[in-house]
């Protein structure tokens, strides 16, 4: 009997002290979850370790040079180092393919040109899909190209050309630094716009192309203005238009395509920043505020227009996935039109 008593006394005790236990439990318990959503929390903050942006291209270059600027400018604003890696290989794709892979993180990123459209064009098995593997971050830069003539082209005007090229089908041959390449594809848009057969020449970069030109063993190259201009100025090569809307400021006596007589028409190179397809929108819209922020630097912007470079950033991440996808179909069409294949 004695037994049974001291057993109800204990539970008795244990009912009484049984909301204390369970009260104490639940504090514990919320402690702990509060302190793993801070350790998460703080782990989440970006950026909270080096951002990576890859360059799919050597160095020198406008990418690799508007890349490392901003990536200057977004140590400094960040507090986080922001370093660049050149990954160069044909049509870009090692680089491109790289960034594609990676963790949709916000740390590791891709600076890239307008090549990025064109390479899933002309390449079999690229490795991408400029739409479906990437989330667009921002424009960086435009740059315009110039049409120039070698030493060898005796006409002296754009319609001097179109006159002597639709005489002579076919024998008029526009150098470019490969199949896709931006000057290959601006070349492609104007002979269709223009009516022209030209014979294309492929190099497998922009120097030994510019030789060529200057040299006459071939007789044309659209060019970025920035690399053009030396070149011009010293009288190897003879500008024949622009390719923007507007005229440049570098070659104010020199006009557009589009005002001799082919209105609408703008083939200007893009730079572009761009992330991993699902880095979260926050982090996006965050990269895209600090460009926008780098170029609001007057003498920043001033410093690459002498370049023949504009600084420009998009106003969202979504405004500047509308222009992929707008760029996307419009050199699917291109291509279609030139029944350029992929090799």
């Amino acid at each position: 009997a004695r037994q049974p008593r001291q057993a109800i006394r204990f539970l008795n005790l244990m009912l009484k002290f049984t909301p204390m236990v369970h009260a104490f439990v639940r504090g514990v318990l919320h402690a702990a979850l509060a302190f793993a959503s801070l350790v998460a929390h703080a782990q989440d903050v970006w950026p909270s370790r080096p951002i990576k942006i890859i360059v799919p291209v050597a160095a020198g270059g406008t990418v690799d040079i508007v890349a490392r600027m901003l990536a200057q400018e977004m140590s400094q604003s960040l507090g986080q180092s922001v370093v660049v890696e050149n990954r160069p290989s044909a049509a870009s794709l090692v680089g491109t393919q790289l960034v594609a892979k990676a963790a949709p993180d916000g740390y590791t990123l891709l600076a890239h040109s307008s090549t990025f459209f064109t390479a899933p064009l002309v390449v079999t098995q690229a490795g991408y899909d400029p739409v479906r593997d990437f989330a667009p971050i921002t424009l960086t830069c435009k740059a315009p190209m110039v049409l120039v003539a070698g030493p060898s082209v005796q006409a002296k005007t754009l319609g001097e050309l179109v006159l002597q090229a639709k005489a002579k089908p076919g024998e008029f041959s526009v150098a470019s630094s490969g199949n896709g390449s931006t000057g290959h594809m601006a070349s492609e848009v104007f002979a269709n716009r223009a009516g022209l057969k030209m014979l294309n020449v492929f190099y497998k970069g922009n120097s030994q192309s510019v030789i060529d030109v200057i040299s006459g063993q071939t007789q044309l190259m659209y060019d970025q203005i920035g690399t053009a201009m030396a070149h011009i100025k010293a009288g190897k090569l003879r500008p024949l238009a622009v390719t923007s809307v507007n005229r440049s400021p570098l070659f104010p006596d020199v006009p557009t395509i589009a005002e001799l007589g082919y209105p609408g028409y703008e083939d200007v190179t893009l730079n572009m920043l761009l992330a991993p397809a699902g880095t979260p929108r926050e982090i996006l819209a965050r990269i895209q505020a600090e460009v926008a922020k780098a170029y609001a630097k007057p003498e920043l912007v001033a410093k690459f227009a002498e370049r023949g470079v504009e600084l420009v950033a998009s106003s969202t991440p979504e405004a500047f996935a509308l222009t992929v996808k707008q760029e996307v179909d419009r050199l699917r069409k291109v291509a279609r039109e030139a029944n350029i294949k992929a090799e």
